[in-house]
């Protein structure tokens, strides 16, 4: 099956979508669990640590989705997924549901933040480094 060019913009445009609606619910869900503990309603009892797993969930989901964005739409759509997924991180966070504020005032939030953040800033760098690394030296003789 051969798409002309008006389908491709079409799906491109839907993949889009899906991908910024997954960027939205993995931020909600990422928030949600991060005041996860070790104290036995959920996790087994341990002392009352907290075990901010979802920051290692955030490290590989938020530069996946900004990776496919650059690979499956086009590598300029690559920022969406980690604008979305900062800004559905602030939304929620501060004017959670029912106005409650759901960002924790500790370190569990900043490490929420640079662990989706930081490598998803490295691989848009990356996907952006080659595109213009391509057209660079398109001009030139050698």
């Amino acid at each position: 099956m051969v798409e002309t060019g008006n389908e491709g913009v079409v799906w491109r445009g839907l993949l889009l979508a899906v991908l910024l609606v997954d960027t939205v619910v993995l931020a909600a869900l990422e928030l949600f669990y991060l005041p996860l503990r070790l104290d036995g309603t959920i996790l087994p009892r341990l002392e009352d640590a907290p075990v901010p797993a979802t920051v290692l969930l955030a490290a590989v989901t938020t530069p996946l989705l900004v990776f496919l964005a650059a690979r499956l739409v086009h590598r300029r759509a690559a920022m969406l997924p980690l604008v979305v997924w900062i800004a559905t991180l602030v939304v929620i966070g501060v004017f959670g549901p029912g106005g409650d504020r759901v960002l924790l005032p500790d370190w569990r939030t900043l490490l929420l933040l640079a662990g989706g953040a930081l490598p998803a800033a490295m691989v848009l760098g990356g996907a952006v480094g080659r595109g213009q690394a391509g057209t660079r030296g398109a001009g030139r003789g050698g």
